[in-house]
């Protein structure tokens, strides 16, 4: 009986770290587009243009443009965590992987242009 019981505890235990895992994961796919909306919209724009009252202030770039997209993901890891211009940096405010899933959100903003 208790084999039973200590088998049923294991599968469960399995079970729950599966959907965890699952969850961390969609979670964290999610991370880009909340992550821009809530650090990088108002100056950028919600569809990344530029075009918001504060970004028309500040002359950001549309970030859909060919000049920031054929920048490296290297290049805008970089710029988002050290700043560039007037941007403020993000390291330490953002993980290195919200950097990188802001990065490809970024990618899928030029795809939607």
């Amino acid at each position: 009986m208790n084999q039973r019981v200590f088998r049923a505890g294991s599968i469960l235990v399995s079970m729950l770290s599966i959907l965890f895992l699952f969850a961390v994961s969609v979670r964290a796919q999610s991370d880009g587009p909340s992550v821009y909306k809530a650090k990088c919209a108002m100056c950028h724009a919600p569809d990344g243009s530029g075009n918001s009252p504060t970004g028309k202030s500040m002359k950001v770039p549309d970030l859909r443009s060919a000049d920031v997209q054929k920048k490296t993901d290297a290049q805008l890891i970089e710029a988002t965590a050290n700043g560039m211009g007037k941007m403020p940096a993000y390291k330490g405010k953002l993980t290195d992987d919200q950097i990188k899933q802001v990065v490809a959100y970024i990618r899928e903003l030029a795809k939607k242009k």
